[in-house]
């Protein structure tokens, strides 16, 4: 019910209030259709459907910048050993300016009964490459020692933990991507804490309303809610919108092509001072689904 969201989302704000009094730049990729790609936010999301899950995103940030940052992420996760185990690969090609990150990730996760749902506890292991492009670079003085060197690289590996709860039409998350970092900028890395949760509910004959949250807190950062509003239509088609506090509003659209493939699309639309020099960011997800559980008749995918 609609009360019962209420209470929830009271529930993931006081889970996040703590890390809310440190008051500005994030270092965890944002993407606006992680409603739909939960393993990138959260290791505990690994195998929480009955079948393999992966997909592949493509965002564009704030169109019209030079060097603008751009995100393609690729991930495959799916349920073993009765489906009390979970596991998922995530791989992640971010780009800004003149640094290129590159992470490789491995997603672990022990999934027990609680009551009527599943809860979920995942573990994240992985390596992270940054790369400078410097010769790219537009100086002052061609003859900088700081920029003699065309590629500074840097490898670290890093650790994060999540725990996700769900039951068919309910889903309930509190994770921390990147806990540690071990490599020479370990000490300059954050954790980002985010709390998220969702729940779908019928409207009418073929209409379903999803309404969901997540909450973003680092320190240093100013913190971020994002509010979302998804309807489903005819079990098919999902239309939704979002906004995002200190950002802008979101458009999102997904439909679930056949039983195995569907396809998303996002356009975010600024409303801070960058609204007068770019037309916003878009974002294109392509996801495939196979295995067991697969059926025509399958319930569709609500998470």
């Amino acid at each position: 019910s609609i009360r019962s969201f209420g209470a929830l989302l009271a529930l993931g704000w006081l889970l996040t209030v703590p890390c809310l009094r440190e008051a500005s730049a994030q270092q965890d990729v944002m993407i606006s259709q992680y409603l739909f790609n939960g393993l990138l936010i959260n290791p505990g999301y690994a195998g929480s459907h009955p079948y393999t899950s992966s997909s592949l995103l493509h965002r564009s940030q704030w169109n019209q910048f030079d060097g603008a940052p751009s995100t393609s992420v690729v991930a495959l996760d799916g349920a073993l050993r009765n489906n009390s185990m979970g596991v998922g690969v995530l791989m992640l090609h971010d780009q800004i300016g003149l640094t290129t990150q590159t992470d490789v990730s491995l997603n672990v996760a022990y999934r027990v009964r609680l009551g009527a749902g599943r809860l979920a506890f995942g573990l994240r292991g992985g390596l992270s490459n940054i790369r400078a492009d410097l010769f790219a670079a537009e100086t002052a003085d061609p003859g900088d020692p700081n920029y003699s060197e065309n590629q500074q690289i840097t490898q670290s590996a890093r650790f994060g933990f999540g725990m996700y709860y769900h039951l068919q039409r309910f889903y309930l998350g509190l994770s921390v991507p990147t806990l540690t970092s071990l490599g020479p900028y370990a000490q300059t890395v954050k954790p980002h804490l985010l709390a998220t949760a969702g729940i779908v509910m019928n409207l009418s004959d073929g209409v379903m309303l999803k309404p969901s949250f997540l909450v973003k807190a680092v320190d240093g950062a100013v913190p971020q809610l994002d509010l979302n509003l998804h309807a489903l239509f005819q079990e098919k088609i999902w239309v939704g919108a979002g906004w995002r506090t200190g950002d802008g509003i979101v458009s999102m659209f997904e439909i679930q092509v056949t039983p195995e493939l569907r396809i998303g699309y996002a356009r975010d639309f600024t409303l801070s001072e960058l609204r007068d020099y770019s037309t916003g960011s878009n974002e294109i997800l392509i996801g495939f689904d196979f295995g067991q559980g697969i059926t025509a008749k399958r319930s569709p995918r609500y998470f």
